[in-house]
């Protein structure tokens, strides 16, 4: 049963093969099992590929089995078609094409099972670039907001820069009053006389001025750091609203860019391993010797083209015998009289009716 289903799958002629030896069915079937399992390779490969495309499992097998049926079909018609003839180059050469075909489908399957194997090397190339995506993401939404804060901050260092001029202001006429009422400075002399009197009137002054200064200034301020906040959580949710995008980098696409930047030698293997199983079945059958089934198939080909080429040849005498042949009849019946008199009296009176009919549509148009 089994040994029926790889031959089935080798695209051998199996009632030709059923009549050759147990060995010769025995390489037929290998060959077959050779194609089956790399199908079975390549709806695994193609299979787990689209499931990094579309991040569902039934879509991934759906589309995953039609990849390995159409690389089923295409290997079993590249072993099928392979004849086997005298010359070794010939019949790589006949098989050249073929094997270019099998290189690119194995590149094609080990791709997908690369990105598996290294799995777990190609997610920490991705989680640094994600962070570096990050970063410069965060760089560039702040740097589109930076003006208004830089701005806004500007004007709060000043608001601010200015209360404490004028507070160190109002400090300075109060350290000059005591020490004019304590005597250590201006006038020298203890006690509160009317340069303390100015003195503290100023400094009252200068209070007054702060105060009402600071009030508007905090107000400000304040207005200012709400503005900064509101547009601080505009940043925070500029930045919230990228960065799905950033960690859904982790396409089909990007996990190939991720493997190009391992190194190269172990996914070069692993890819050889792919090319050898792909074309083992073309190898296969170009090494090994000329056998029973080919010599019996080779009977076969030769045996109906032989008999074509001479159903064509005598096709072709046929019509040319028959050709003569009608020449010859037509030629004597040119001379009989008997035939040529009838002839001259039906052409007789077809001519004298086409006269008549013309005739009367001319005397019609009258």
């Amino acid at each position: 049963m089994l040994k029926d289903f790889f031959i089935l799958c080798s695209g051998a002629d199996r009632k030709l093969l059923s009549g050759c030896s147990e060995g010769e069915q025995t390489k037929f079937a290998g060959i077959g099992a050779t194609v089956f399992f790399t199908a079975v390779m390549a709806f695994i490969a193609g299979g787990y590929a689209l499931y990094t495309v579309f991040d569902s499992i039934y879509p991934a097998i759906f589309f995953g089995f039609i990849w390995g049926l159409l690389i089923f079909n295409l290997d079993r018609f590249i072993v099928s078609t392979i004849r086997k003839r005298d010359s070794f180059s010939a019949e790589f050469l006949q098989a050249t094409p073929r094997i270019a075909l099998a290189i690119i489908i194995a590149i094609v399957i080990s791709k997908p099972l690369e990105i598996k194997i290294f799995e777990k090397e190609i997610d920490t190339v991705l989680l640094k670039e994600k962070n570096a995506m990050a970063l410069q993401n965060k760089k560039e939404v702040s740097n589109y907001f930076n003006t208004d804060l830089d701005r806004n901050k500007a004007q709060i260092d000043s608001l601010k820069s200015e209360e404490t001029r004028k507070e160190k202001e109002v400090n300075a006429l109060y350290a000059t009053y005591i020490a004019e009422a304590e005597g250590t400075k201006g006038t020298m002399k203890l006690g509160k006389g009317p340069v303390f009197k100015e003195k503290i009137a100023k400094h009252d002054l200068a209070r007054t001025e702060y105060e009402t200064l600071k009030k508007s200034n905090d107000a400000k301020i304040a207005d200012l750091e709400a503005k900064n906040k509101t547009i601080q959580a505009d940043l925070d949710k500029k930045v919230s609203e990228t960065q799905p995008v950033i960690d859904g980098f982790d396409g089909l696409m990007a996990r190939i860019n991720a493997l190009d930047k391992l190194p190269w030698l172990p996914s070069f293997f692993i890819m050889l391993l792919f090319l050898a199983i792909e074309t083992s079945p073309i190898i296969a059958k170009l090494l090994s010797p000329k056998g029973e089934y080919d010599f019996k198939l080779e009977d076969l080909e030769t045996a109906l083209k032989a008999t074509i080429t001479q159903d064509v040849y005598q096709r072709k005498l046929l019509v040319a015998t028959s050709a003569q042949m009608h020449d010859k009849v037509y030629a004597d019946i040119a001379d009989d009289r008997e035939i040529f008199n009838k002839q001259r009296m039906a052409a007789k009176e077809i001519l004298e009716l086409q006269s008549e009919r013309f005739v009367e549509k001319q005397k019609q148009t009258m």
